[in-house]
């Protein structure tokens, strides 16, 4: 059929053809679409969990009343430059400054990630004191540590040994080899690209005092929020077998309402 625009008086009019029904368009398969949003949101936390943020638990008391057994963390992964990238000049990196938390690669065994507070920058020439810690000389102001006085730790009141024969309770056999290269002049000097850490429940943590220096290339990332906390022991983390971690994981469901920690969820870690 044919719309005809003929007027009357008017040579030469044009016959415009009508347009053919419009054909509507095939459905896709739900399924289709249910796969390809699946894919999406796969390859959107895969990115994420690599470059951006990720998600920890802490397993021990070190990191104690900042952290506690139990909490589980946000880490920002896309915070911490110095490395001398091309893209740290126009990305929102910063350094890792002394006072940061950090997740990093533990130096031995199979590179469990451990969580402390930066206390030496490299350069830094460190040492402590009746249990305070000067950095360059300067007194250090740490309100977030705790000390345990029933707790005997052999760094703990002072550090770093003054000869080669101290006792090495704890001591991993790596560090206890080299700890006196770095001691000069009575203090402990932190190598480039490196970096002193230690728990803010001082006498009841295993760092660098114990084992050494962290690496910059090892650290992960800084944590940023508390999403989620439930009272816990460290037997809870301990390794398990399927059977045992999902009996855990039912306990934890079945006591829930009593063994969250509500008022702890969604805060700021400083």
């Amino acid at each position: 059929m044919e719309v005809d625009t003929t007027e009357p008086g008017l040579p030469d009019a044009v016959s415009i053809p009508a347009s053919a029904p419009a054909r509507p368009l095939a459905k896709r398969s739900s399924i289709a679409e249910y796969g390809e949003s699946l894919l999406v949101t796969v390859l959107l936390a895969l990115f994420g969990t690599t470059f951006i943020v990720q998600a920890f638990k802490i397993p021990s008391q070190s990191m104690e009343p900042t952290l506690l057994i139990g909490d589980h963390l946000l880490v920002n992964k896309f915070i911490f430059g110095g490395q001398g990238a091309w893209y740290e000049k126009i990305l929102p990196y910063r350094a890792i400054r002394r006072g940061d938390i950090v997740v990093f690669k533990f130096p031995f065994d199979d590179h469990p990630h451990y969580v402390k507070r930066v206390v030496g920058l490299p350069g830094d020439r460190l040492r402590i004191i009746n249990q305070h810690v000067y950095v360059n000389d300067d007194l250090l102001n740490e309100p977030y540590v705790v000390h345990d006085a029933a707790y005997e730790d052999p760094f703990g009141d002072n550090f770093p040994p003054a000869g080669r024969y101290f006792a090495e309770i704890g001591v991993r056999p790596e560090w206890a080899e080299q700890i006196i290269s770095h001691v000069h002049h009575g203090e402990l000097v932190v190598p480039p690209d490196n970096y002193f850490v230690m728990g803010d429940n001082r006498d009841r943590s295993w760092d660098s005092r114990y084992w050494g220096f962290v690496d910059r290339d090892a650290v992960m990332g800084r944590p940023v929020m508390i999403y989620w906390s439930v009272e816990a022991a460290p037997a809870d983390y301990a390794r398990r077998n399927f059977l045992g971690t999902l009996r855990a994981a039912l306990q934890n469901l079945l006591h829930l309402p009593v063994r969250a920690r509500w008022r702890r969820m969604m805060h700021e870690v400083h």
